[in-house]
């Protein structure tokens, strides 16, 4: 996961599937990087993500939870139609921004 941070922001690039085999892994890197001193905005950019499914779901909220924990927020940009159909139908589009 390619990453790049601008003072408070930190923007991670997720590429392929965010599904139940890549879940975890994508998890601990985006903790790893949220766990960072003074980072207060996570901006994941999903152009480079060709699939999610409910597990995919489940790591956004997730680290939404831990941001919104620390006074920080999340959002998405980029997302393929078939990624964007899923963000809608979860109810995650009334939750998370888009850029």
């Amino acid at each position: 996961m390619e990453h790049e941070r601008k003072r408070d922001t930190v923007t991670a690039r997720v590429t392929g599937e965010l599904d139940h085999y890549s879940a975890q892994t994508v998890r601990r890197e985006l903790d790893a990087l949220i766990a960072e001193p003074g980072v207060k905005r996570l901006v994941l950019d999903l152009r480079d993500m060709t699939f999610m499914d409910s597990s995919g779901i489940g790591v956004i909220l997730g680290r939404y939870r831990t941001m919104r924990e620390r006074g920080g927020s999340v959002a998405v940009k980029n997302m393929n139609p078939q990624v964007e159909r899923v963000f809608t139908l979860s109810g995650m589009r009334q939750v998370i921004q888009t850029l």
